[in-house]
Formats: C-alpha cells, sequence, structure tokens
C-alpha cells in the first residue's frame, strides 16, 4: 500500500457512518482519482482471507466491516439490541414493500391479508421504510420504498441485490395476482 492507501484507510477506520469518495477527498486533499483508485487498492487488500475486515461500498459511502463467518461468532456481543429485531409480521411487511415498491398501505394490507399501520409505523421508525411520493388517486395514499437504512441493516448494496423472486412467490407479492 502507498500513503494515500495509508490516509484513506485512516479516515475510513475514525468515521462511524458510510462515506463518499468526495467526502475522502475533501478531507485527505487527494483528487477523486486518488482516491478511487486507493479505495480500489484498499478493497483488493482487505478483501483477501488474511484480516477480519472487508471494504464495502454501501450506496452512501465506504465502511470497513466484519467479515460474514466473523460477524456470526460477534453478532451476540456487537450486534443490534434486541429492540431493533424485526417481529415476523414486519419481516414479513418489509418483504412486500422490497420486492413491490412503490406500494401502498393497502395493496400491503391486501396480500397479507391484515391491518399494517402498526408495522409501517415500527418500520419507519426503525428507518428502513419511507414515504417515496403519493399516490395520483383519491385520497392521495402515500406510497412506500425501502431506505439506505434497509441496504445498509441486510448489506446489500443496492435493491437489485435482492434474491429473485421465481413465479409462486412474485404471485404472493402482487395484488390480485397482477404484479
Amino acid at each position: 500500500m502507498n500513503e494515500n492507501c495509508a490516509l484513506i484507510e485512516v479516515v475510513l477506520s475514525l468515521e462511524n457512518e458510510p462515506i463518499d469518495e468526495e467526502k475522502i477527498s475533501c478531507i485527505t486533499g487527494l483528487s477523486s482519482g486518488e482516491v478511487i483508485e486507493s479505495l480500489k487498492i484498499l478493497e483488493t487488500h482487505y478483501n483477501t482471507d488474511v484480516h477480519g475486515v472487508r471494504l464495502v461500498r454501501f450506496p452512501n459511502g465506504w465502511v470497513f466491516a466484519p467479515k460474514e463467518f466473523l460477524w456470526q461468532i460477534l453478532k451476540g456481543h456487537y450486534g443490534k439490541e434486541r429492540s431493533d429485531s424485526l417481529t415476523r409480521a414486519a419481516l414479513e411487511t418489509l418483504s412486500i414493500i422490497a420486492y413491490s415498491q412503490p406500494i401502498a398501505r393497502s395493496e400491503i394490507e391486501t396480500i397479507r391479508g391484515v391491518g399494517a399501520d402498526g408495522v409501517i409505523r415500527a418500520l419507519r421508525d426503525k428507518n428502513l421504510i419511507k414515504e417515496i411520493r403519493r399516490q395520483d388517486t383519491p385520497g392521495r395514499p402515500a406510497l412506500y420504498g425501502t431506505t439506505k437504512g434497509f441496504l445498509r441493516r441486510f448489506n446489500l448494496g443496492s435493491i437489485s441485490e435482492l434474491p429473485k423472486l421465481d413465479e409462486i412467490d412474485d404471485k404472493k407479492f402482487s395484488v390480485n395476482g397482477n404484479p
């Protein structure tokens, strides 16, 4: 590694949240190209088997994260508090939103067969979903989608990294059998 990589490594170590290339450039005084080149070198360096952490790119920036096999060992001590865990209803609703976004509360309730107000409120409080816009229909219901917090929590770079649904599952996540 070179001096630029070492400088960026320290910045990433000191930050608590993901940090993007532009902010790294401002902090370090390195050019955009130098930052990108150094991040590629660091990513390759940390993603080898000899390190306990890996360098991960999230939509809102770069962050060090433990390797998956180590996280499984340590998550009991370093994981989020139990109050941050998701109920079965919350996971079900979150799945519906993730695969069907943007989606209205009434559509979620049609798919689940039960009311969703409380679960939607809890998912919003945990910053996993947000109101994206209002539907252009009478009453202008809110349409929900996932957040960057959702992507971070499930270690996804983008929503396209979600596992694909087969046709049977796809029908479960549609209203009246229409995706």
